[in-house]
């Protein structure tokens, strides 16, 4: 397998969400290739000259606007390379966080991740899987104040990648054995894996 892992976490030590990552990556070591994108390492935000360059084309874009796109441009290529997506994904008031929607916006991009059709866009990043792993101190995940897994689960559809499942150590607050709930499905998930790629 090829791995491109995203890490959303503000925090470098000690996050639940790396911490289970950690362990799941560590089951696949023998049959998979790791890339790691750490959101630690800021994305820009996308401004005015992004959206500019973004709709010029190609062929016509100024140096300038080539490079306020180059940070896209790698991260689409991560995402191609890759035939799984591991993603971290740690709920901070009741959504994703700012780190992980400014890559989200810098990998959407009409003609190279999605494109529009008559009925309506159409996702271009088929035969990937994603995998998610969601942790919240309160928040339920699927619940009416839950804005982050639907929200991830729509983005990778948008572009794509139906397959997405989601490890869950919701409400980890109020539920501690939520996060060893969490880690025993993470090793399951990824013994399961070992098999169906051996």
């Amino acid at each position: 397998m090829n791995i491109l892992r995203i890490d959303a976490s503000a925090r470098r030590d000690g996050a639940h969400t790396r911490k289970l990552m950690d362990a799941f990556l560590a089951e696949l070591a023998r049959n998979a290739s790791v890339q790691t994108r750490d959101l630690l390492d800021p994305i820009p935000h996308l401004d005015e000259t992004w959206l500019n360059a973004n709709v010029t084309p190609e062929d016509d874009r100024s140096a300038v606007q080539c490079q306020a796109l180059a940070v896209s441009d790698t991260l689409i290529a991560e995402v191609k390379a890759a035939d799984t997506l591991v993603i971290g994904l740690p709920v901070y008031n009741f959504g994703v966080p700012s780190a992980l929607k400014a890559w989200i916006d810098q990998v959407c991009r009409a003609g190279l991740t999605f494109t529009y059709s008559e009925n309506g866009p159409v996702g271009l990043l088929k035969d990937k899987r994603a995998i998610v792993f969601y942790v919240s101190g309160g928040t339920m995940m699927g619940s009416d104040i839950d804005f982050a897994s639907g929200y991830l689960r729509h983005i990778l559809g948008f572009i794509g990648i139906t397959d997405v499942q989601m490890v869950t150590a919701d409400q980890h607050m109020m539920d501690p054995d939520s996060l060893d709930r969490a880690q025993t499905e993470t090793l399951t998930l990824a013994r399961s894996l070992l098999r169906t790629t051996a």
